[in-house]
């Protein structure tokens, strides 16, 4: 999967949990709870969604390599 799918992903995956943040200003680089205001609960049903549809476990400790779009990229590139 490129980067470019894996955004797309991550970004369907937020559009269900808050449908209503803006997505389409999102900046890849720059981390996503600050841009989108998403608390903690959000992000782990980012987590939670990632398992869910993709079977793909993030361990507690990784979970500052999924900080922006670009890193979520690159932490999951070999994941899917």
């Amino acid at each position: 999967m490129t980067g470019e799918e894996i955004h797309k992903v991550i970004l369907d995956i937020i559009r269900e949990i808050a449908p209503d943040q803006d997505l389409s200003r999102v900046k890849p680089e720059l981390p996503l709870r600050e841009q989108l205001d998403l608390d903690s609960m959000d992000f782990l049903d980012i987590v939670m969604e990632l398992r869910k549809r993709h079977n793909i476990e993030v361990p507690e400790a990784d979970y500052p390599r999924l900080e922006s779009l670009d890193s979520c990229a690159e932490y999951l590139a070999d994941k899917f």
